[in-house]
């Protein structure tokens, strides 16, 4: 087969790092369903012993993933907070970590309510520019935690921009890239030392399975994620490896009509009477559009919005009158979403601290999926009249 870096996206995501089974041909990877692998003496077997350790679809998936980030190891787990619990268990108390102060409010969680007590010490700093990054940077930073576009207020971090201040004050760049998935940016190719994913999202895209993803270049850096991978146990199955592997042959198709929709919806809702603000990297009048048109291949089918008037009742009136949209956590299936991040997704986050950075009572958030878009507005227009 023609080598893997030298396909393009769609190719690699249909055939990278699989191939038919050996045994039957199947074309798909089969669902091993097992715990444990007969040797023919003590250490001689056919590179899997237990699936804690390696899994053989888990392990099509990991080489799946570490090629369509541009990677060489990939890993999977559970979540995509056990994903994070595997990065945070690198370091040792005394460390200190430099967040975006817009983020996931699981991810604050894990920061300030996990690894915290710990002893490790952690930054919320906005990253419009490196200028408050440098500010906290010292001896005792290891490592800086990105998401771009953030969630939910679609700011998007110049991640060249970050790698730079990260080698020279050597230490780690880790970017959650469970919004834009690979198809759309790839972060190691921009300098980051680890891509991490809710696989949950984009990648499985049916919002049938629960996942986490972590790709590396470095070899050194994989065998430590590895380690913990094993020591700690938290794998996904084999059953949701097949799934997300299933779900990644269709993203470039998927993503795409996101980013359609994206732009119907956001362009209708910037135009509205009773919408006030609209948040999606795509539109020019976004404060870090140039930085997303370079680093981004298109802009993706996330979409926040504020009322005028910042009311709590008509927001959850809103989120509560549509009928596509359905009123959920999570985000990237292939069905339109609809979410108030104040009391769902970003509930974790002190109120005083997620109005700071934009989460006010009235905003609303829209993963844009991949029906009709006119429907979609008719949808929409009917619930903000």
């Amino acid at each position: 087969m023609q080598n893997e870096k030298e396909m393009k996206f769609a190719t690699k995501a249909i055939h990278a790092g699989l191939e038919p089974d050996p045994a039957t041909g199947a074309i798909m990877t089969p669902i091993y369903q097992t715990s444990t692998y007969v040797q023919e003496e003590v250490g001689v077997h056919k590179g899997y012993e237990y699936s804690r350790t390696l899994n053989p679809t888990r392990h099509a998936l990991e080489k799946n993933l570490a090629a369509i980030e541009n990677g060489k190891f990939g890993a999977c787990f559970g979540s995509g907070l056990a994903a994070m619990d595997c990065i945070l268990k690198m370091f040792n108390p005394g460390d200190e970590i430099i967040s975006t102060n817009d983020l996931y409010g699981g991810s604050y969680r894990i920061f300030t309510t996990i690894f915290q007590k710990y002893g490790i010490k952690f930054h919320f700093v906005s990253m419009h520019d490196t200028h408050e990054i440098k500010e906290k940077i010292n001896a005792n930073t290891k490592m800086i935690w990105v998401e771009t576009p953030t969630n939910p207020m679609m700011n998007i971090i110049d991640i060249e921009a970050v790698s730079k201040v990260a080698k020279t004050s050597n230490c780690l760049l880790a970017v959650d890239n469970t919004f834009a998935t690979p198809y759309l940016q790839t972060p190691l190719d921009l300098g980051a030392d680890i891509v991490m994913h809710s696989a949950t999202k984009y990648l499985g895209g049916h919002s049938d399975v629960v996942m986490g993803a972590l790709i590396v270049k470095d070899e050194k850096l994989a065998k430590e994620i590895y380690r913990i991978q094993n020591s700690s146990g938290a794998v996904c199955g084999p059953q949701d490896s097949f799934l997300v592997l299933r779900g990644i042959k269709t993203l470039h198709l998927r993503v795409q009509r996101h980013c359609e929709n994206g732009k119907t919806i956001a362009n209708f809702l910037k135009n509205h009477p009773k919408v006030d603000n609209v948040y999606w990297p795509g539109l020019e009048s976004h404060p870090n559009h140039e930085v997303a048109k370079k680093q981004m291949r298109d802009f993706g089918g996330m979409v926040s919005f504020t009322l005028k008037g910042n009311k709590l009742a008509d927001a959850l009136n809103v989120v509560k009158k549509v009928e596509i949209f359905a009123l959920a956590e999570s985000l990237g299936g292939v069905e339109s979403l609809i979410g108030h991040p104040a009391t769902m997704t970003h509930a974790a986050i002190p109120k005083e601290k997620r109005e700071k950075t934009g989460v006010v009572d009235s905003l609303i958030r829209l993963s844009v999926g991949v029906e009709d878009a006119e429907d979609l507005i008719e949808d929409l227009k009917n619930a903000l009249n």
